[in-house]
């Protein structure tokens, strides 16, 4: 399938990029349709592929030592993911299931030196991709190590609210399927911790939450119960 350059253009990873060089990068792609519930790599799996996402939402869920499992990451359009090769490792060390229908693009692993080789945009990009996410990663370390729980549950959906959200009359939409559980996954605590947080929060005005569906009706005071404050 042919693959619209103008698409891929519009994304932040790619708007310096040539056209000539999106081309030859695009040339190589594999376009693919996941629908909901659909894995698009298991962890563990060896890494043959890396990824684009052009459109839908994932989850990067990780099994740790113990068998509990936890999400690590949710992909948004337009994110690289499976990068295994950055890690120097052969194998995915997540699961990436779709939440929603979704579209990838996906490349031989084996091509990315070549491609950031002839293209330093393209590695300028993928490193600063790289980066934010690495970022994100430590902000939930530190979370996780040093706050309560009800201060990383806030922190967990107001960053869904800014990178998901879709603005209503009544608030902001987190824009795909989020579950009780999925929370509990992300902030590393259990469903009746997160259940009792939101029924709570849902009282004071701060949230209304449904099956899989969560809308901020109070971004101020949800920040400041991520601060700490309880003003």
């Amino acid at each position: 399938m042919k693959i619209d350059r103008t698409v891929v253009k519009s994304l932040p990873l790619f708007e310096r990029i040539s056209d000539a060089d999106l081309d030859t990068f695009l040339d190589h792609a594999s376009y693919r349709r996941v629908p909901a519930g659909e894995q698009v790599f298991k962890q563990g799996q060896t890494a043959t592929s890396f990824y684009l996402l052009l459109s839908g939402r994932l989850k990067v869920t990780q099994i740790t030592g113990d068998g509990q499992q936890i999400i690590v990451r949710i992909v948004h359009p337009g994110e690289l993911f499976g990068f295994a090769m950055a890690l120097q490792r052969p194998d995915y060390p997540g699961t990436a299931t779709a939440a929603t229908d979704s579209i990838v693009l996906s490349w031989p692993s084996e091509l990315w030196p070549r491609f950031v080789e002839q293209n330093g945009r393209l590695a300028a990009s993928a490193i600063q991709t790289m980066g934010r996410q690495l970022e994100e990663a430590h902000n939930r370390i530190r979370e996780m190590s040093t706050q309560e729980v009800e201060r990383r549950v806030a922190h967990a959906i107001l960053r869904l609210s800014l990178l998901a959200g879709r603005k209503e009359e009544s608030g902001i939409r987190i824009a795909f399927p989020i579950s009780r559980q999925d929370i509990a996954e992300m902030t590393g605590t259990t469903l009746h911790t997160v259940s009792r947080i939101l029924s709570a929060w849902e009282a004071r005005g701060f949230v209304a939450c449904g099956r899989q569906k969560v809308l901020v009706r109070d971004p101020c005071g949800l920040s400041r119960l991520a601060e700490g404050r309880h003003d």
